[in-house]
C-alpha cells in the first residue's frame, strides 16, 4: 500500500536541456511515481537526490525493436535462459557494480532499496539472463501501464544485457507497450535502435501511454 503525499514537481518543460528539474526530496514510492508519471526521474542521491527531464530524449518504441541479423541468429542459438523479477535485487546490484569503462556508477545503497521496495510493490521489475544456474545479466525498470522506463543494465557473459533487452522488448510488443525510455542515449543503446525525440514530443507520448 502506498501512501500519497501532495508532491508538486516544477514543470518539466521549464528546464534547461540537459534536463535538471530539482533538487531535493526522497525516494520514497509517492515520489518516485510522481516524477516517472510526469517524464522526471532521479539520477543521484548523494549529496542530494537530483531529478531530471532531459531534451531531447532517447526511447524505443517495443513493437520496432530489432537485432541486427548476426545478433538475432546468437540470440535464437544461446544456452542462455531467461526469466522475468527471479532476482531483481541481483540485477540491480549487478548494475550498480564496478564494470569496464564504468568504475562508478550512480545506483548506490539508496538507490537500490528505494528500487527493490517498489518492486515489492510490483512496480519495479527485472529481466534475468541465466547461463549455468548463474545469473550473467539482467535489466531493471519502472513499469506503469504501457509505459517502462529502463533504468539500467549489466552484463557478465557476452550479449548477456543485449538478449535480455531483446526478451523483454518482445514481452512488452506482445502487451501493447508503446513506450520504452532510455533516459539519455550512449552508443550502444543507439546500436541497438534507440532514438531521440523532443522532450515535448515525449511527453505526449507518455500520456498515451498513461492512459
Amino acid at each position: 500500500m502506498i501512501s500519497f503525499r501532495n508532491i508538486e514537481f516544477p514543470d518539466p518543460r521549464l528546464a534547461d536541456d540537459e534536463g535538471l528539474v530539482a533538487v531535493g526530496g526522497d525516494l520514497k514510492p509517492d515520489m518516485l511515481l510522481t516524477a516517472y508519471t510526469q517524464g522526471i526521474f532521479p539520477w543521484t542521491s548523494i549529496p542530494a537526490i537530483t531529478w531530471w527531464s532531459p531534451n531531447p530524449r532517447a526511447i524505443f518504441i517495443p513493437s520496432e525493436f530489432k537485432l541486427s541479423s548476426r545478433m538475432e541468429r546468437a540470440y535464437r542459438n544461446t544456452k542462455m535462459t531467461f526469466t522475468f523479477d527471479k532476482d531483481f535485487r541481483g540485477v540491480i546490484t549487478g548494475c550498480a557494480a564496478p564494470a569496464k569503462g564504468r568504475e562508478e556508477s550512480w545506483i548506490d545503497d539508496n538507490f537500490i532499496e528505494a528500487y527493490c521496495e517498489m518492486h515489492r510493490l510490483n512496480l519495479a521489475h527485472s529481466c534475468e539472463a541465466w547461463l549455468d544456474g548463474e545469473l550473467v545479466g539482467g535489466v531493471y525498470g519502472i513499469a506503469l501501464k504501457r509505459f517502462f522506463a529502463g533504468e539500467s543494465m549489466f552484463h557478465k557473459a557476452t550479449n548477456a544485457s543485449t538478449f535480455c533487452l531483446k526478451f523483454l522488448m518482445d514481452y512488452l510488443a506482445k502487451n501493447d507497450f508503446i513506450l520504452f525510455d532510455s533516459q539519455v542515449i550512449n552508443p550502444h543503446t543507439q546500436y541497438l535502435g534507440a532514438i531521440e525525440i523532443p522532450r515535448d514530443t515525449y511527453f505526449s507520448l507518455l500520456a498515451e501511454a498513461l492512459k
